[in-house]
């Protein structure tokens, strides 16, 4: 084999390194009989390896790019023109040429050549890189084809591309590239093929898109293509826009602009023949590869030629399922207001807590709701229930099974039925009253609770190897006991069954919406809203002390406690922070996850949100927040008591309300605190796990504790067990996790891998209204903040938080915001809970609300109403 020049059919996937992606999948493509592959050769990495380090100007400008950020936009343009100039200057080895014009002998030096670019960071799993290195057609000519190796090869610093490169991670010392030397074909049509359906996700559709002459028009978006979609082999969708232009090939090289004749702009630029046909192509393609592929094709003389394949790596994966019929999947992340990708350790651990039917597809979870959407009893339990978390999730349900061509429906199933009632509250009318339920339940669990984990600390102490995690597992049936405890879970569903209720009647009888949003402020035993609250303590204890504050503006690192001691102040700081951190420090954004950073990891976290509340807060603001918030709620029940006095039947409805009232005051803060519990277990769990990890590392078994993270529970057992790991499962993992982070989870995904999307269907509102969910009354006005990352939250008070998710580590910020809107959430996630209490407007639900608002824009959240207006 050549050193620098390597013929089509000597290549497969083993030799990325030498060809990069595009040529390695070239290479493939030639091992498919049907798969015709226009002749061609590759000039590999070596080749442009040794140009660039035999060039020292290029060495030099290398070595500079390589310390650009993305927003050294300046720079990176100078840079590139430099570097690219360099390159296209560079004389070619002599050797390097001499191979070249060896193959082009034995193709044909007069032949026209397509010349295009194929790096190694191209065509991957988890980037595609498609588009970001230059092509050229119809190349004729010796000089002309060496002229346009180096534009090849300079096109890897193109501004676009050095930029890409920065914002994947990707090194730009490793990037290299080949350059893939193909004879031209003259296509009649040309287009590309997608074995997925891009839109929609549905693996059993097939995507077309055509049009007249070169790819190249389509692609750069100077004709609208046709678009055909196929399914089980026949044709059942077609959009034939009006095609005026293609691009053509010149004789003797370059392409052209070309109007289509006026008879052939609205005809199908393939027949159905060739659609069917080009579709069972892409099939053959698919399988050999083994995933989804996004498949550039074209037609010349009654024959398809494919010019390229490679992985559509936007599909969201489907959930894995045990058999062979239709399923659909609700994301569980959605209701846990968590929809950042989980590493393997933490999904484990939350499949072993929870008893739900759950299953794993791109790093989150996803319930399996086939069973209960096809029987119709159990179908109204499962919409009605989704209709107050997520409308969003019910009008996807309700699309598939309006459709009826996915669900197949059932008889009216008691047992599904039966099985499906703990996923409801009780019938609004069925509600009890306070006297029917034990007052002592609440504080009895709260202080089971806490004596359970105070036992749980001290026996896993002396817990380690093989034991601990048989310990961990007994452990686990303790919290499943606690988390679904049925006293506990009977008065956190009546206080929510409460909170309807009311809202109901008293819309009904006083025509006022919402009201329980305001009387569930400043309920006692919240947690969560305690956790915010205290942190404002935390700021009181600081604030007289401006050495303090200073040191803390310059903190860097998580051992800022210790100096503390040395300054006026500090140890009263210390003791503070650390008392907080004593009863909060197991939280963290998405703590869900067993391996995410706790705020006890890393205290820093911590910093910005005390400093914030220093400077805009008074002294004992927390005091004051929640008697405000009190006597709101108290204020708002005498009223309603009140004027429904003036009723017909006044006194049986005063008197029935108050006694709902009662149910949400004293029960609905208590539903933050299962978690809380199960939160402090993980933390337990994990520390003790951390300790095996170190084990490990000195053991040379894994390389960092944190490798622990990319294994499963099952499988850390083992390794514990046998002191042996292979760590290329590691490195795989954390290849999959790079990919997962990167992808959106859908609310409601089939097992064909469609994604289903609902909307909401709300008339009379003011135009462009930004539309999602009411889940905490009032109407405001301020600056949105849009912020998607806890780390970056510098919130002023008055500010309205715009995010695409919170969980309860994100409280402590809600005491500096006057309004809240999310991408995610529902009528009972944390977010909603906490900015009622704290009585603050709160719109969640909002499809793209991140996108579709700026940071920095004046809104109007009606959090009645449930939309947004961006004045």
């Amino acid at each position: 084999m050549s050193s620098y020049v390597i013929g089509l059919q000597e290549i497969d996937k083993t030799k990325i390194k030498d060809v990069g992606g595009k040529g390695a999948n070239l290479g493939e493509l030639c091992r498919i009989a049907v798969a015709h592959v226009p002749d061609g050769f590759c000039i590999s990495t070596k080749a442009f390896k040794r140009m660039t380090a035999e060039t020292p100007l290029i060495k030099e400008l290398l070595g500079q790019i390589s310390l650009l950020k993305a927003e050294d936009r300046y720079k990176i343009t100078d840079l590139s023109d430099k570097l690219r100039r360099a390159i296209e200057g560079a004389t070619i080895p002599e050797d390097i040429t001499d191979e070249i014009i060896r193959f082009l002998s034995e193709f044909g030096e007069r032949e026209a050549y397509a010349i295009r670019s194929s790096a190694t960071s191209e065509d991957l799993p988890y980037a595609s890189f498609a588009g970001q290195q230059d092509t050229y057609l119809n190349i004729v000519g010796r000089e002309s084809i060496l002229k346009h190796i180096s534009k090849c090869w300079a096109s890897l610093f193109t501004e676009r591309a050095i930029i890409y490169r920065i914002q994947k991670g990707f090194d730009h010392s490793k990037a290299q590239l080949c350059v893939v030397i193909q004879k031209m074909i003259f296509p009649q049509v040309a287009g590309i093929l997608f074995t997925a359906d891009p839109v929609t996700s549905n693996r059993k559709i097939t995507s077309i898109d055509a049009s007249f002459g070169l790819g190249e028009a389509m692609v750069s978006g100077l004709v609208n293509a046709d678009n055909y979609k196929v399914l089980n082999g026949k044709i059942v969708d077609k959009n034939i826009p009006i095609k005026k232009l293609a691009i053509y090939a010149v004789k003797g090289g370059g392409t052209k602009e070309q109007e289509v004749e006026a008879e052939w702009q609205n005809r199908q630029a393939l027949t159905d023949e060739q659609i069917l046909q080009l579709q069972k192509l892409g099939e053959k393609i698919e399988k050999h590869f083994g995933s989804p592929q996004d498949i550039e094709w074209c037609l010349a003389d009654d024959t398809f030629y494919i010019v390229q394949s490679r992985p559509i790596t936007t599909l969201y994966p489907i959930p894995e399922a045990t058999d062979e019929k239709n399923h659909v999947y609700v994301s569980v992340g959605h209701q846990q207001m968590m929809t950042d990708s989980m590493k393997p350790l933490g999904l484990s651990f939350f499949l072993l807590t929870t008893p739900a039917p759950m299953c794993k597809a791109g790093g989150r979870l996803f319930v399996d709701v086939t069973n209960m959407l096809s029987a119709p009893d159990s179908r109204e339990i499962l919409l009605d229930t989704m209709g107050q978390s997520d409308p969003l999730i019910k009008d996807a349900l309700m699309t598939i099974t309006d459709r009826g061509d996915f669900i197949e429906f059932l008889p009216n199933d008691r047992k599904e039925l039966s099985s499906s009632k703990s996923n409801k509250g009780m019938p609004l009318s069925d509600i009890g009253t306070q006297n029917e339920y034990d007052l002592t339940v609440v504080s009895n669990s709260i202080k089971n609770s806490q004596a359970s984990i105070e036992e749980l600390n001290q026996s896993i102490q002396v817990k380690s190897g093989a034991d601990l995690f048989e310990f961990i597992l007994e452990d686990i049936q303790e919290l499943k006991k606690i988390l679904f405890d049925p006293k506990s879970m009977e008065v956190i569903t009546a206080a929510m069954d409460a909170s309807a209720w009311v809202n109901e009647k008293i819309e009904d009888w006083l025509g006022e919406k919402n009201v329980a949003d305001t009387l569930s402020q400043s309920v006692p035993n919240n947690i969560t809203s305690e956790m915010g609250l205290g942190l404002l303590d935390v700021a009181d204890v600081i604030r007289p002390y401006p050495e303090v504050i200073d040191y803390l503006q310059h903190v860097k690192d998580n051992n800022f406690l210790d100096g503390l001691v040395e300054i006026e102040g500090g140890h009263e700081t210390r003791e503070a922070i650390l008392s907080y951190l004593n009863k909060y420090g197991m939280r963290c954004a998405g703590e869900i996850d067993i391996t995410k950073t706790r705020w006890s990891e890393n205290p820093t976290t911590l910093i910005p949100m005390i400093l914030s509340n220093i400077k805009n807060f008074e002294p004992n603001a927390g005091n004051r927040k929640f008697e405000k918030g009190l006597q709101e709620a108290l204020k708002k029940e005498q009223e309603l008591l009140e004027r429904l006095k003036e009723l017909p039947s006044g006194e049986q409805k005063s008197k029935e309300i108050k006694e709902k009232i009662d149910l949400i005051r004293n029960f609905s803060g208590f539903r933050e605190y299962p978690k809380y519990g199960m939160v402090n277990r993980y933390f337990i769990y994990k520390q003790a796990l951390l300790k095996e990890a170190e084990q490990l590392v000195q053991n040379n078994v894994i390389n960092q504790k944190e490798d622990i993270y990319y294994l499963t529970f099952k499988e850390l057992h083992e390794v514990v067990r046998t002191n042996k790991l292979d760590y290329q499962i590691i490195t795989k993992r954390k290849d999959e996790y790079k990919l997962y982070e990167k992808l959106t989870p859908p609310r409601v995904i089939t097992s064909d891998g469609e994604i289903i999307v609902g909307e909401y269907k709300r008339d009379n509102l003011p135009a462009k209204a930004i539309v999602g969910l009411a889940v905490s009354s009032g109407v405001i006005e301020g600056r949105a903040r849009v912020i998607l990352s806890m780390d970056d939250a510098n919130l002023e008070e008055g500010d309205i938080l715009v995010t695409a998710f919170t969980d309860p580590s994100w409280t402590p910020l809600f005491v500096s915001i006057k309004g809240l809107v999310t991408e995610v959430g529902g009528l009972m996630t944390h977010g909603a809970v906490i900015a009622r209490e704290y009585g603050l407007p709160a719109v969640v639900g909002v499809e793209n609300a991140t996108k579709l608002i700026k940071d920095g824009e004046q809104i109007r959240i009606h959090g009645t109403e449930g939309y947004i207006e961006i004045l």
